[in-house]
């Protein structure tokens, strides 16, 4: 026998990462620790709580036990050094840049983002001093060019919303660092059983854990990782991480916290000062969602690609953007970085533009016509007309959402009985 270190699986992790026997009842599942606030062992525990001298709960705006169990599950399954949960993925990303970006920062990011994504970056985070320039992240040459000393950050989804467009993150990693900028990577689409970024370059990653992780939709949540390889103090970039800090008696968190520096800020200051909590109960919903994660994500791929494949094949179709299917632009870099499959989530055209797609999203019948992704259940949704709706026609086309476009959440049920109902929600057009 050999004293190596056990190496589970991801498997193993999803049920058991940060998930301990309660030390008083025994319960096998965390509980849900439904409590605002925690008594202290003395004055002298209390103040090195608050000052950061001692990990331990406070206030559950801050932190709360089966919260803290969500973050180590989901830090674990990424391969993070730490990690911070909020209320829904849009806090994720709002407590991201807010413990990067000063007044009058930039970054760049991609064209193919989630609509509400752009729509935060591009107009609701310019009243806030932060600035972004989209880029077509599939072109390395454009991204060459766009890059500025001025940029912080490059925010991508790896495998995107709603067109499933792969990037080259690899080498967008490399073109990011040789800049001296963080990559920030949205890995709500693929979840790390699909894809993990940090394998591959990435130094912080974003979740809407509301969508496959819990995979329910029941419960909204957000969650914030970061790697703990970056070099905050080499880049310069970041004063916020590492000089003298005003919220903490001037502490710097980065000499202070070292490689978990950057959640430490994003949670005592972020969290904090605007308090996008994470509710536990909802955090109990999504731990017990993820302990499914991987059972859950092999159904939607295997069902995705019949789908695709069905709907590539029909006449009232125009064209299917899967990266599964062998005619995709985009099939070398899923045989790269998605081996187990390019998710369920992807876009087709229905021929007859905005008219047509409206049809189909209100004959459906098995599938829900709703604004999310991720569930059991498969959905549906004409962007042009809900979540792409507040872009201009260009900007929907550009983000994979034109006027003809319909995206599809693929969910769990029998792959026949989807197929149906897509085909004579179809044949009414």
């Amino acid at each position: 026998m050999t004293n190596q270190p056990k190496e589970y699986g991801l498997e193993t992790r999803a049920i058991h990462a940060g998930s301990r026997p309660d030390a008083t009842t025994g319960a096998r599942n965390t509980p849900i620790y439904q409590t605002t606030s925690y008594v202290f062992d003395d004055v002298d525990h209390a103040a090195d709580l608050f000052n950061l001298q001692t990990f331990g709960f406070i206030y559950s705006r801050l932190t709360n036990p089966t919260v803290s169990a969500l973050e180590e599950r989901i830090a674990n399954l990424e391969g993070g050094r730490a990690g911070v949960c909020c209320a829904s993925g849009h806090s994720a990303q709002f407590l991201a840049f807010f413990s990067l970006l000063e007044p009058g920062d930039r970054f760049l990011a991609s064209k193919n983002l989630y609509g509400g994504s752009m729509t935060q970056f591009g107009v609701s985070f310019k009243r806030l001093g932060w600035d972004v320039d989209f880029v077509d992240c599939t072109d390395l040459e454009a991204v060459k060019a766009a890059i500025k000393p001025e940029h912080k950050a490059l925010f991508i989804e790896p495998l995107a919303n709603p067109g499933g467009v792969i990037l080259d993150t690899q080498a967008l990693a490399d073109l990011a660092h040789e800049n001296q900028m963080v990559l920030i990577a949205d890995n709500t689409m693929a979840t790390p059983y699909l894809f993990r970024p940090f394998e591959h370059g990435a130094d912080i990653i974003t979740h809407s854990a509301t969508k496959f992780l819990g995979g329910h939709g029941t419960s909204m949540g957000g969650a914030v990782i970061e790697s703990g390889k970056f070099d905050w103090v080499k880049s310069g970039k970041y004063p916020a991480l590492v000089e003298a800090d005003p919220a903490y008696h001037g502490l710097s968190f980065i000499e202070t916290f070292g490689d978990f520096g950057f959640s430490m800020k994003t949670r005592c200051v972020g969290l904090r000062d605007f308090g996008p909590a994470m509710s536990p109960t909802n955090a109990f919903n999504l731990l017990t969602g993820i302990e499914t994660l991987h059972l859950r994500m092999e159904r939607h791929v295997e069902n995705a690609r019949k789908v695709a494949t069905f709907l590539a094949q029909h006449p009232a179709v125009s064209w299917v953007s899967y990266a599964g299917l062998a005619d995709s632009p985009y099939h070398d870099l899923a045989q790269k970085y998605f081996p187990k499959g390019p998710g369920s989530v992807f876009t087709f055209g229905v021929k007859g533009g905005f008219e047509a797609g409206v049809k189909v999203v209100e004959n459906v019948n098995l599938i829900s016509h709703l604004a999310n992704i991720g569930d059991t259940r498969s959905l549906i949704i004409h962007p042009a007309s809900t979540t792409h709706r507040q872009l201009s026609e260009e900007q929907q086309i550009a983000s994979g959402a034109g006027p003809d476009v319909l995206r599809l959440s693929i969910g769990l049920e029998t792959a026949d009985d989807i197929i149906r109902d897509l085909d004579e929600a179809l044949s009414l057009t």
